[in-house]
């Protein structure tokens, strides 16, 4: 019997669900909250985080479920408490008020706002006593409450001026002078290629210093760039990467998947929460990297990461959740760390080979525990201890099942388990890449099943407007733009690894709606939220690729992939439009605009434009899977078809011809595989033409 419960309890969000029995009186973002604040003309509190967030729950544990706490909120503000994953943009408007008034950000993200909205003082975690210079979170909320009584002519002063910055502070475009066709040059990829080597650690991997991230998209372009032209110090930097991660603390080692990030630079101690949209993105890099080099062990954790979020993160309805909590039972991390003597007991005779293996020890390697990594190989270990490497391999995959076994019986994690449309989108992508390096038809089915829910059970109305979060049998939120572009890139992805072209028309109707309704007539980029949003302060365009690729890339890159299928002129150059305005900060920070730099190698090195048309061309498609073509827009057809221009003008037979293509000029066709990838490999090919 819970003691409060308020507003929350009426929500379908976790993380609002989490607060809904606090004393603190909070409201979801709203008509309801905003109007009363105008009414009692009080200063609004908005407190954003998210399920899987540590130090929200820190904070809540504190101070939100402390009753003298929760009168001084419940006095003097009106308490809204939003979910960043349901509510993106309004978390990017008030982090970027935060980093603006203080210096940085994070979560849980604290903001103080005037009846009308406007931002006037913020920051993140506040703890519940003044310790090491950091004022406690009451004395926060009474210090901020007697200026706004004192000082209210100050501050809404401040609000406005904060607000106007904002509404101009987009990332200013750097439009040059320069002609497309003198950025778009292979001497430039090079560039991008030296600029990202300048911040990768040789030693273990990845980029930077600690907290690491695996940049997944990074290491997509190191790849793509070493096989187009065959510079080995790129893709060894890139498998090295991957390498480490793999053999870290921040992967699974029994159960599969990604944590978010490494604490330190070795990759040995994870944030342990895990996001579908890290493994959805690892799954491509990992896809990729087993296509060049069919390394067995990147097929085999691609397996295992699928089967954790099958196992975790699948819902029955066909769609994906968004995340595990990285705590358990008020403890970051254990449900997954390891005693000494438990895993002695519980493995037996196999106990020392597979502790030594897996850096074991009575001591620990993270805060007196083990977390398992490992540190050499199996070849390089077997050999040192006299075994065969098979045999190792079994009796190290029998001890993990029976880890995983007894793990299952711990208190697990929170699960978030909200479907969101762009994280969504982003695993069906994975799932398309998964079965294109594996051949597994599991993982095909997998993203026709997960596409035909998304359609069907995001869709508003008759038209192409999607919501952005399902839950409890209901949609939620109109979509952002990284929905829309996330969805159109999944579509793309999905008629390649099924030749149904239908997916391709659907790709294009959604683009139409885009267009319509986010873009600004005053750039070539796309604001993040629809044009008819009347909730927000200011109207925002995002660039970055962060943990996730921005908005405006990825409808680049499907721009300018439907521009090829559709011979739509104006959506390319709006493409290149859009690459060429960031040109200057991409060519100086490639890791933070990675999607960006993959498109960008891609217009300058050329696509591999290829049609299969004639009898039997789906099962010639199918085979052409089979083969690494990076930069590959591939249509196929048994009969003309008037809907895609490449297909409406080539010889029909009985037997499938392949046409390679690029810029409307096609070289004479072909009859198998082999002969098409000799033509994609001949070495006299120049570039962006033939």
């Amino acid at each position: 019997m819970h003691t409060h419960t308020n507003r929350l309890i009426r929500e379908t969000s976790p993380y609002l669900l989490q607060h809904a029995h606090n004393p603190v009186d909070w409201y979801p973002w709203g008509d309801e909250a905003l109007q009363k604040a105008k009414k009692e003309n009080k200063p609004i509190l908005i407190s954003i985080g998210y399920s899987s967030c540590h130090w929200c729950h820190v904070m809540e544990r504190e101070s939100f479920e402390d009753e003298d706490t929760a009168r001084i909120m419940n006095e003097n503000f009106i308490n809204i408490k939003i979910d960043r994953e349901e509510r993106p943009d309004l978390d990017s408007i008030y982090m970027e008020a935060v980093q603006i008034m203080t210096g940085s950000g994070g979560w849980p993200l604290n903001v103080f706002l005037t009846p009308d909205g406007k931002p006037f003082f913020g920051g993140t975690y506040f703890p519940p006593k003044h310790s090491y210079n950091r004022h406690s979170w009451q004395e926060i909320l009474q210090s901020v409450s007697l200026a706004f009584q004192k000082r209210r002519n100050i501050i809404d002063s401040q609000a406005e001026s904060l607000a106007e910055h904002m509404s101009k502070a987009d990332l200013p475009e750097m439009n040059s002078d320069q002609e497309a066709g003198e950025i778009f040059k292979r001497e430039n990829t090079d560039k991008l290629f030296m600029n990202i080597m300048e911040l990768s650690d040789k030693e273990w991997g990845g980029f930077g210093e600690a907290p690491k991230f695996p940049q997944s998209l990074t290491l997509l372009y190191l790849l793509r760039y070493s096989h187009i032209t065959g510079n080995q110090e790129s893709l060894s930097q890139a498998l090295l990467s991957l390498d480490k991660m793999i053999e870290g603390g921040i992967y699974d080692q029994i159960g599969g998947g990604f944590a978010r990030y490494s604490t330190d630079n070795e990759w040995l101690a994870p944030h342990f929460e895990k996001m579908l949209y890290d493994n959805a993105l690892l799954i491509w890099v990992l896809s990729e990297a087993f296509q060049i080099t069919g390394k067995e062990r990147y097929r085999e954790v691609i397996n295992e990461t699928m089967q954790f979020i099958l196992r975790d993160l699948y819902s029955e309805e066909g769609g994906f959740y968004c995340a595990l909590d990285a705590d358990s039972e008020g403890k970051e991390g254990k449900y997954y760390v390891w005693d000494y003597d438990e895993l002695t007991d519980l493995l037996g005779n196999d106990a020392a080979i597979f502790c030594e293996f897996y850096d074991v020890s009575r001591q620990g390697n993270w805060e007196g525990k083990n977390i398992l990594r490992v540190k050499e190989s199996i070849k390089s270990f077997s050999e040192r201890k006299g075994s065969d490497a098979k045999t190792l391999s079994r009796l190290l995959k029998k001890c993990g099942e029976k880890l995983l076994k007894e793990r299952k019986k711990r208190i697990s994690p929170g699960k978030d388990d909200k479907i969101i449309m762009n994280w969504n989108a982003l695993m069906n992508s994975a799932c398309s890449k998964a079965y294109i390096a594996t051949a597994n038809e599991n993982y095909r089915q997998l993203a026709i099943r997960n596409m035909d829910f998304l359609l069907n059970r995001f869709s508003v109305g008759k038209g192409k407007e999607i919501n952005h979060s399902w839950k409890n049998g209901k949609g939620k939120v109109p979509a952002f733009l990284d929905d829309y572009a996330f969805l159109i890139h999944a579509l793309i992805d999905l008629q390649k690894i099924t030749a149904d072209n239908g997916y391709l028309i659907t790709a294009k109707e959604f683009t139409g709606y885009v267009l319509q309704n986010f873009a600004d007539e005053l750039s070539p980029m796309f604001f993040y939220t629809k044009k008819d949003q009347a909730d927000l302060i200011a109207r925002k365009k995002e660039f970055y690729d962060e943990a996730l690729p921005s908005g405006n890339s990825m409808m680049a890159y499907v721009l300018y992939h439907l521009s090829v299928l559709f011979e739509k002129d104006e959506w390319k150059q709006k493409s290149i439009d859009m690459i060429t305005s960031i040109n200057g900060f991409l060519m100086k920070y490639p890791v933070s605009f990675s999607l960006w730099a993959g498109l960008f190698l891609e217009i300058t090195t050329g696509s591999d434009e290829i049609v299969v048309v004639g009898q039997g061309a789906s099962e010639l498609h199918n085979q052409i899977l089979k083969y690494y073509i990076p930069h590959g827009i591939m249509i196929s057809s048994q009969s003309a078809d008037p809907e895609f221009p490449s297909l409406a003008d080539k010889r029909v037979s009985n037997e499938a011809l392949i046409y390679l293509c690029r810029d409307f000029s096609c070289l004479p066709p072909v009859k198998s595989t082999i002969d098409l990838i000799s033509l994609i490999n001949r070495p006299e090919k120049g570039i962006n033409n033939f």
